[in-house]
């Protein structure tokens, strides 16, 4: 198995893991929605070890390279990683008290985002947590330049890839009981967005 190496994750998983410590729940089960390389797992499994981390991803080279890490770092509540496509209409795991899905959105078609938060509803039990991380438009407000960038090489990567609009995503998750708690400026541009289930 070869575990890949992901730097933006690891610039940002000590921030996020700092936004994320207010909304930890004291245990229960954290799933983890397009992981990747396993990096972001084995450093909030370290972070949180009252929590069980439950990573997952479509890729099965991604979740090769999550089980690397996680055999290296011997973790007891990291679990091994599962399968799991956003926008199926089953998931292979059916509670869980917080989710995150870092880098998704807008590396994805929209109906992985509509999937997310039609799973997010099914999941999490009343007070759960969603946590969404990631570049985003914001109405009127001028895009950033360097996502401006980011976005012109995502469509051409792909044509249903693009950052998308907060307001969309906020409106999506209201329509399946994700009430808006948080969004907080990270770096490089990115931001944290934070529902929790009502």
């Amino acid at each position: 198995m070869t575990a890949r190496s992901s730097p933006a994750a690891l610039r940002n998983r000590e921030v996020i893991a700092q936004t994320l410590a207010p909304f930890m729940p004291p245990s229960g089960t954290a799933l983890m929605i397009a992981e990747g390389s396993g990096e972001h797992a084995v450093h909030f499994a370290a972070a949180f070890p009252e929590v069980t981390w439950q990573p997952t991803d479509p890729d099965e080279e991604a979740r090769a390279s999550i089980a690397a890490y996680r055999a290296s770092a011997g973790l007891p509540n990291l679990s091994a990683p599962l399968p799991l496509d956003a926008a199926a209409g089953e998931w292979p795991i059916d509670r869980a008290d917080l989710i995150t899905c870092i880098n998704m959105v807008h590396i994805s078609p929209w109906a992985a985002t509509e999937g997310l938060m039609r799973g997010a509803g099914r999941t999490l039990p009343t007070g759960g947590v969603l946590y969404l991380y990631g570049p985003y438009r914001r109405g009127s407000r001028p895009i950033e330049p360097s996502n401006a960038v980011f976005d012109e090489s995502l469509k051409a990567r792909d044509p249903r890839w693009c950052l998308r609009e907060l307001q969309d995503v906020i409106d999506l998750a209201d329509a399946h009981g994700l009430r808006l708690q948080l969004v907080e400026e990270m770096p490089a541009n990115n931001l944290s967005v934070i529902f929790r289930r009502r």
